[in-house]
């Protein structure tokens, strides 16, 4: 598997993984190509995809939120042909190298949705699986989408144990989506 991981707007690299966003979150409030295109403008983001052979198999879209050291990984997908062979997982792994080989991140954070159906306790377990701490403390709720979503988190400091309540991490998700609905 090779990886790429690109801070600046890629039109080769969209086109290669918009199917894959496009088909995962298609029920899930994906952000349009404007926005993201947009959060690439105002450096809030960085694009990793996941190519194997010729094939693009994943993507990762994740955001720097400003004034914190916490990296957001805003939508992770994987092919739906590529999916329970570990690629996910591969991802989140490089994603995690990446964080650290930057210096500039001591968390990761990510919010899932926190109705109790298959396809979300799935989504849940497989963060877990990645090392990934849900917090059930609180659970947010968006004026603009029906969906309630609680936060997760991994630190990235060896040995030292970083905590926070579900709402400070909230305070963090939600100030990053408002930058990159902001214009400019």
């Amino acid at each position: 598997m090779e990886f790429l991981t690109t801070d600046q707007w890629n039109e080769d690299l969209w086109d290669m993984v918009k199917d894959i966003y496009f088909e995962a979150f298609k029920n899930h409030s994906p952000k349009p190509e404007t926005i993201i295109r947009n959060m690439f403008a105002k450096r809030l983001c960085s694009l990793h995809v996941v190519i194997e052979g010729t094939h693009t198999v994943a993507m990762a879209l994740t955001g720097s939120i400003r004034d914190s050291r916490i990296l957001l990984i805003d939508y992770l997908a994987v092919e739906k042909e590529y999916q329970n062979r570990g690629i996910g997982k591969g991802l989140n792994k490089y994603i995690r190298e990446w964080a650290v080989a930057h210096k500039k991140f001591d968390t990761i954070l990510i919010e899932v949705e926190s109705e109790k159906i298959i396809d979300n306790i799935a989504r849940i377990r497989f963060w877990e699986k990645c090392g990934y701490l849900l917090l059930k403390d609180y659970t947010h709720q968006y004026i603009w989408v029906p969906e309630l979503y609680q936060a997760m988190y991994i630190s990235l400091q060896k040995g030292g144990k970083v905590t926070f309540t579900g709402q400070e991490l909230f305070k963090y998700i939600e100030s990053f989506h408002k930058a990159s609905f902001r214009r400019r």
